[in-house]
């Protein structure tokens, strides 16, 4: 933002959080191997409730591992899918997050290319399909 802010709101200081934030704050910290509390998390925490009801659900399906469940997806690949899902809906703040996480996950610049090739290609070609009102006649199985 032009005048410096993060947010629409003022985002919660680590050294002001209290309670349930201050502990969230420091799973975070935790779970996410980080040194300060990203800004995204700050902002949330001026509803504590709030806070709490995303950090505990992307917690659940991000790192299923900090909670004792075993995913079928690795933790690339859910970056990845968090990375296109935040490219395709042009959120600046997620897709550097996200970006950031992949790599430190592995994910090399050619393959970060990759990933956008294939982004760019799924949003025209779903668009394309979108425009006609093509009909699925590809299904998948059912169980």
């Amino acid at each position: 933002m032009a005048d410096g802010r993060v947010a629409t709101v003022r985002p919660v200081s680590e050294e002001e959080a209290t309670g349930k934030v201050a502990k969230i704050y420091a799973d975070i910290k935790q779970t996410k191997s980080l040194k300060s509390v990203p800004n995204f998390w700050r902002v949330l925490a001026t509803n504590p409730d709030h806070l709490e009801l995303v950090w505990t659900r992307l917690k659940a399906l991000m790192h299923p591992e900090s909670i004792g469940r075993t995913s079928r997806l690795d933790p690339l690949t859910r970056e990845i899918i968090a990375l296109a899902v935040s490219a395709t809906n042009g959120c600046a703040y997620c897709i550097n997050s996200h970006t950031a996480a992949a790599r430190k996950l592995g994910l090399d610049t050619e393959a970060l290319g990759e990933v956008m090739a294939i982004v760019g290609l799924f949003n025209s070609t779903n668009s394309i399909a979108d425009g006609y009102q093509v009909e699925p006649d590809v299904m998948p199985p059912l169980d």
